[in-house]
């Protein structure tokens, strides 16, 4: 699940979701606004139901992202386009 929210500073808040029941007990979101760091974003369990983290990016941008989870595990977004790279592609 993806939500993007604009803020007052001319970004916009994009919170990055996945299912708690169907999400591996570590995973972060890792792209180009956190130099596709590993370590910047883990995704953090919520009482929702999810795990989730957010980042703020200039309005209009393009982001590109994939999920990293334990043991190496690479994967995209269902909600989100992906490139010719194999990352999941989303405009803020």
């Amino acid at each position: 699940m993806l939500k993007r929210q604009k803020t007052k500073k001319g970004t916009v808040k994009v919170t990055f979701a996945l299912p708690l029941d169907e999400t591996p007990e570590a995973v972060s979101v890792t792209g180009d606004f956190n130099g596709w760091d590993p370590h910047a974003n883990p995704l953090i369990k919520r009482n929702n139901g999810t795990r989730s983290a957010a980042v703020e990016v200039p309005e209009g941008q393009v982001v590109q992202f994939k999920y990293l989870a334990d043991g190496g595990h690479w994967f995209g977004d269902a909600e989100a386009d992906q490139n010719d790279e194999g990352n999941s592609v989303i405009a803020a």
